[in-house]
């Protein structure tokens, strides 16, 4: 049976949805923006702080779990401007070891929630409880 849950590090989703589904075998992260993050807010425009904050959140909320990035599967990015997708990717490749990408999907999406430049969502395989 999956759990719903908040990140009690971010405030409530103002939306009808859960920061995170996780079951028996994946965790599922809604789509994170700067405009998610108490943090984030000054750096809204500059493509490569949003994917870095996103993407630390993301590690932080993965490893709650007990997992890492190195878990996630499928990645789903939507920018607001797709010209800077080699800007968002220069930073995003750091966050992977070389060749093990997750499978993932790039899009533009010229109005993100609150006003960012990048929304990430993910699908990570979930450690087994024998395995943490």
């Amino acid at each position: 049976m999956p759990t719903f849950m908040n990140d009690p590090t971010m405030p409530t989703p103002n939306f009808p949805g859960s920061h995170m589904v996780v079951d028996d075998h994946y965790i599922f992260i809604s789509g994170l923006t700067v405009a998610d993050l108490s943090n984030g807010h000054a750096a809204r425009g500059d493509v490569k702080e949003e994917t870095r904050l996103v993407m630390r959140s993301l590690s932080r909320m993965l490893e709650m779990e007990g997992g890492s990035l190195a878990d996630i599967v499928r990645v789903d990015i939507h920018l607001t401007d797709l010209h800077a997708i080699q800007d968002m990717d220069s930073v995003y490749a750091e966050y992977f070891e070389p060749g093990h990408y997750p499978a993932r999907t790039c899009t533009e999406s010229p109005n993100i929630c609150g006003g960012s430049s990048i929304e990430i969502t993910v699908m990570a395989k979930r450690q087994h409880q024998s395995a943490q």
